[in-house]
């Protein structure tokens, strides 16, 4: 089975090499075919925030949708992008924001 992927900045992508994952540091402008490459060589994909942020957004819901390989978005460790509010969502979608 293929090993897990990450794909993001050169720093967070140092520890998941020593944890033993493949990983892929995009140039600016590749980040989309970061993603296709990760996706066909991973079981999994970790995906940078930062990263997540400048693919376009339907190319990425169509990636995640697919769920082979399960994408994860995590955190930007450089700032570069925010994490959704998820609680703030399922207030909203729910009714309950006050």
């Amino acid at each position: 089975m293929p090993a897990p992927c990450y794909v993001g900045d050169e720093v967070t992508a140092a520890g998941f090499r020593l944890a033993g994952l493949a990983t892929i540091v995009p140039a600016a402008g590749g980040e989309r075919a970061a993603l296709d490459a990760a996706r066909s060589q991973s079981s999994l994909v970790l995906l940078c925030a930062g990263v997540a942020a400048r693919i376009d957004v339907a190319a990425l819901r169509d990636a995640v949708a697919a769920g082979d390989p399960p994408i994860a978005i995590l955190p930007d460790t450089q700032g570069d992008a925010r994490m959704p509010d998820i609680g703030a969502r399922i207030a909203r979608t729910l009714g309950l924001e006050g």
